[in-house]
């Protein structure tokens, strides 16, 4: 089953959060933790992980917190989602040649890769202020 963490839930309600401030002010990590009711701690993480892939920017001082890095319309789901989980993959033997003993007979592979390159494409295209658009229900259509 695909399945995301809490981690990269609330990755994406602070991001959602940082995409909502007017006039590019900051969000301070203790708001959005009483907002969402996050973990402090491990809301502070993970913001601390989204700064080390440059999706926001840290601002240090009292009144310090964080921004996006960049327009909500140029921050995809896939980067936020890499970003905290690492590589998107449905299956583990996608890990390697090596990492499956059945590799040589397997016939659900090729297919499987398929399926997971058509998930990255859609999450990588899959933008957050697409995410939180009205007509978001119209957009996703499975084919």
């Amino acid at each position: 089953m695909l399945k995301l963490t809490k981690k990269t839930d609330y990755a994406l309600m602070a991001i959602n959060f940082m995409s909502c401030q007017k006039d590019d002010s900051v969000a301070n990590t203790r708001t959005i933790s009483e907002i969402y009711n996050i973990p402090l701690e491990l809301l502070a993480k993970i913001l601390q992980r989204l700064a080390k892939k440059g999706i926001i920017v840290s601002q240090n001082g009292p009144k310090g917190g964080y921004t996006l890095a960049k327009h909500p319309s140029q921050v995809t789901v896939g980067e936020i989602i890499r970003a905290i989980e690492g590589p998107v993959q449905i299956v583990r033997c996608h890990e390697g040649e090596t990492a499956c003993l059945q590799s040589e007979r397997c016939t659900v592979r090729s297919p499987l890769r398929k399926i997971e390159g058509r998930i990255i494409e859609l999450l990588d295209q899959f933008t957050i202020d697409q995410m939180y658009a009205e007509e978001v229900i119209e957009e996703i259509t499975v084919r």
